[in-house]
């Protein structure tokens, strides 16, 4: 049987990818909507791509997709960051999904659209996409900011949530309306998640032993092997094929061979993730657009307005200013995978067809308007800024500056007078921004920019070398 047809539709639907995706970097979006665009105009809902392409093509890739995104996610895990500031981060973390989970319950039960339903739309506008979140912070250029630390700490804790909520909501969309089948679903499930929290805990030397191979091809083939057959265990288990990704991954972070692994997998992740992307845009209909646009619209705006909130509240928390809160808002309250993943369990699990093209059209909207934001946060925040405390006064050592010139471009029987002024360069201070502290926490990071600007994926912090 030729396939020759079907592999140059995929090749040719990906270098559409790869050009909208140029064109996309050039005003700063992320990947993620490009590939769901790509996939929505190869739909067969839609006649604006010239080629009939069905998604059951790649359905099974999509699968491999889902489960290495979440064993990546589970790989970048930082455990030594998390029990090492506990406390702080459970507190920011807890409060700003608490703020954002709580607004998506109660609008997901007023659109009434049922109880099941009201919980995957709460998990969709929870959480936001730390693919995206991290990426915008190294293109940015914000790695030395003083609320990075905070923000990168959060997304530790939506982690965590994710682990916990995907364990829930996959009893919860099993359909068993007994108690006790339920009650034993849960128990399953979370001492599955209490295992292996516990092996990636204390564990990870003797896992280790596993991964000692110096063969990078079959290096290769033992954690991929390892992701898809823990993703089944996962399914099987009812915690969903993705949290037991998200689980392996987190174990195989606490070993010594994270770094070696991470080399390996984040081009994995970017190909296969491609695939999932495409394909859930392959499965939305524009004609069911409509039916949601009011809703979306309401929860877009609802998100960034409680953001905004629940920035400065975390911001607060961590005795940082009112800029660091705005940019910690709209770095946040970027929406990505995890939304896209809760959409297709409801679609497998039979819910509400609306949830599929509420989720991808929230996502669309959020990942564009979201790095637009983003990169202004900081030009708005100095323009409140000034708002708020008025025309800064204008400062001696400017005018100083501009003595100097004077001093030099004056002929040299006029020079005498003025390099008076030259000796008090070496002790001048250091001027500050308005809301901006200096913390050892900032300044350590001040310390580690070149590092970790210089890394080329999407950890921000140098990767552990394996220790043979």
């Amino acid at each position: 049987m030729s396939h020759g047809e079907d592999l140059m539709v995929l090749g040719l639907l990906f270098v559409v990818a790869y050009v909208l995706g140029r064109l996309g970097r050039t005003v700063g979006l992320p990947t993620i909507p490009i590939y769901m665009i790509v996939g929505l105009l190869a739909s067969p809902n839609v006649h604006w791509f010239p080629l009939a392409f069905d998604s059951t093509y790649i359905e099974l890739t999509a699968v491999f997709g889902l489960i290495v995104l979440l064993f990546a996610l589970g790989l970048e895990f930082d455990q030594d960051e998390f029990f090492g500031n506990a406390g702080t981060l459970i507190l920011s973390g807890g409060s700003y999904i608490f703020v954002n989970m709580a607004m998506g319950l109660g609008f997901g039960f007023l659109l009434g659209w049922g109880s099941r339903e009201a919980l995957i739309i709460a998990g969709i506008t929870a959480t936001s996409s730390s693919a995206i979140v991290t990426k915008l912070l190294i293109e940015l250029k914000r790695l030395a900011n003083p609320e990075t630390p905070m923000i990168l700490g959060v997304t530790v804790v939506e982690d965590i949530f994710i682990a916990v909520y995907l364990a829930i909501v996959s009893v919860v969309l099993s359909g068993e309306t007994e108690p006790w089948p339920i009650v034993v679903k849960l128990f399953v499930a979370f001492a599955f998640l209490v295992v292996m929290f516990a092996v990636a805990r204390w564990g990870g030397h003797v896992v280790a032993r596993l991964f000692r191979v110096r063969d990078d091809e079959l290096f290769t083939i033992l954690f991929f092997g390892l992701a898809i057959l823990f993703g089944g265990i996962g399914e099987i288990l009812g915690v969903t094929d993705a949290i037991g990704a998200f689980l392996i991954g987190l174990v195989i972070g606490a070993t010594r061979f994270r770094s070696r692994v991470e080399h390996i997998v984040i081009p994995l992740r970017d190909v296969f993730g491609a695939f999932f992307f495409v394909n859930f845009g392959l499965g939305l209909d524009p004609g069911a657009f409509p039916s949601v646009a009011v809703p979306v619209v309401v929860a877009v705006v609802m998100t960034i307005v409680l953001n905004l909130g629940a920035g400065q509240f975390v911001a607060w928390l961590n005795k940082l200013g009112p800029r660091a809160g705005l940019n910690t808002a709209f770095l946040l309250h970027n929406r990505g995978e995890f939304a896209l993943i809760l959409a297709t369990l409801s679609f497998s699990a039979g819910l509400d067809e609306r949830i599929q093209p509420f989720a991808g059209l929230y996502v669309l909207i959020m990942a564009i308007v979201g790095p637009i934001l983003a990169a202004r946060s900081e030009s708005l925040g100095a323009f409140l800024s000034r708002r708020r405390h008025g025309p800064r006064p204008r400062s001696p050592l400017a005018e100083e500056d501009f003595a100097l010139v004077e001093a030099a471009l004056a002929p040299d029987s006029q020079r005498g007078s003025s390099q008076a002024v030259a000796p008090s360069l070496a002790t001048r201070p250091i001027e500050r921004d308005d809301d901006r502290t200096a913390s050892p926490r900032s300044l350590s990071s001040d310390r580690a920019t070149p590092s970790s600007d210089s890394t080329d994926n999407d950890r921000t912090h140098r990767l552990r070398e394996p220790d043979y």
